[in-house]
């Protein structure tokens, strides 16, 4: 087997199990070798794919979907150039189609000899795997899903050229790697190492047409996401007002609608400001859009983070990426907290307007702010009405409204957020 030939998918993250199996393909029937020693190898091979592919939710072919997430997972010279923008031209192609010739032979291997020589009947229930529930404790069941139906087009292929199309279109519509796969990250700093990137598996499928209200304040931000994914200029952004208004809800919202598009989002907290610089150099040549998000952000007047930001937005010698943007959401207009006792410092300072400069000039590097308000009786009772629709409730508008003012007087107001835990408290309700 020519895995040595390999030039693009080389040294690839979880390629132990394909070094010891290739052992095994070339050496099996080799006198030299102690059978039982080899028949102990496979067996550790079989264990370790089980172990991959239960942790990923695999099914199907387990040798054929664990080939296929090699390939799905390798960041190298030619998947990262299709990712997005498909096929490319060039003499990494020729290069691409070798390793795809191996990657193929690997695909068509027949195990049949391997078991007989070293009479260890251990395939055969890899072939049809069925997995008990189909969770994956690393992969939501959309991106599972998308590797095992790339696995079985992978099988069908008949020559090396047909394995290559078939590949270069998966890059091209779903991307490569952590950043292809995944549409949500955050930031991990070990102790001694350089901040990593790191998958949020989990996300809230909330859409915008499931947020009722605040059209005006929707299409200014899907306009200028639309902007920038499309490759225009475009604005950082900040969702400021009223806790409970549908700020992050509507960031969700908009990864989740244009995350087909390539736009991918990384969460920051306040204390991870420091790290952005490291964040930014990780995904500046990647051909994914990065919202990085920051979510209720304010500083208090003691905090400095907030210099951190103001020069990665905006001031340092190095352009900010064209696909990188910072929304953020704010229950602050103004972002650094300011007080009256600020005031008589101020009274004191010579410079007094380079003091509110300082302050005010974080909020003018978001190019565009916009505004979510507390709903009025009117508005709140129509978000309850659509949410109780979109959830199947049954009851009298009339009696749905009483009891939703009563929860309301007596959890926290008028707000989206009371609304939708008005909802939540009657779905609990039910038998």
């Amino acid at each position: 087997m020519r895995t040595n030939e390999l030039m693009l998918y080389k040294s690839m993250e979880h390629g132990e199990i394909l070094d010891n199996i290739t052992f095994l393909m070339e050496n099996y029937d080799n006198e030299y070798y102690n059978r039982e020693d080899l028949k102990s190898l496979l067996f550790e091979c079989i264990h370790e794919l089980l172990e991959l592919s239960v942790r990923h939710g695999f099914e199907g072919n387990l040798w054929h979907t664990y080939l296929t997430f090699l390939l799905a997972s390798d960041e190298n010279a030619y998947s990262t150039s299709c990712e997005i923008v498909g096929a490319v031209e060039g003499s990494i192609n020729a290069i691409a189609l070798h390793d795809f010739e191996v990657m193929k032979e690997l695909f068509d291997y027949d195990f049949a000899a391997m078991e007989q020589t070293l009479e260890a009947r251990c395939f055969a229930i890899l072939r049809d795997y069925r997995h008990t529930n189909g969770n994956s404790k690393v992969f939501n069941t959309r991106i599972r899903n998308r590797i095992c139906d790339l696995s079985r087009a992978l099988a069908e292929t008949e020559s090396a050229e047909a394995f290559q199309e078939t590949m270069t279109q998966f890059y091209r519509e779903f991307g490569v790697g952590k950043l292809g796969l995944h549409k949500a990250f955050r930031v991990e700093h070990p102790a001694g190492g350089r901040a990593e990137i790191v998958p949020i598996t989990n996300i809230a499928h909330v859409h915008l047409d499931d947020l009722v209200g605040y059209e005006i304040a929707k299409q200014k931000l899907i306009e200028n996401t639309e902007a920038f994914v499309e490759g225009r200029k475009a604005n950082n952004c900040l969702l400021y007002g009223d806790a409970g208004t549908g700020k992050s809800s509507s960031i969700k919202a908009i990864l989740n609608q244009y995350y087909d598009k390539g736009l991918r989002m990384i969460e920051v907290y306040k204390h991870q400001f420091q790290d952005l610089n490291d964040v930014i150099a990780q995904i500046k040549n990647r051909n994914y859009k990065f919202i990085i998000y920051m979510d209720d952000l304010s500083f208090e007047e003691f905090e400095i983070e907030y210099k951190y930001l103001k020069a990665v937005i905006e001031g340092g010698l190095e352009k900010k990426p064209d696909n990188v943007l910072i929304y953020a959401t704010s229950n602050r207009r103004h972002l650094v907290r300011e007080t009256f006792r600020d005031k008589a410092d101020r009274d004191e300072e010579l410079h007094t307007n380079d003091t509110v400069q300082e302050k005010l000039s974080l909020v003018a590097r978001f190019g565009v702010t916009i505004y979510f308000g507390s709903p009025d009786k009117k508005m709140f009772q129509n978000i309850v009405k659509e949410l109780a629709k979109q959830n199947e409730i049954e009851m009298p508008e009339e009696e749905l409204l009483l009891e939703a003012n009563k929860w309301e007087l007596a959890h926290g107001g008028l707000s989206g957020r009371t609304a939708q835990q008005f909802i939540d408290h009657l779905l609990g309700q039910k038998r």
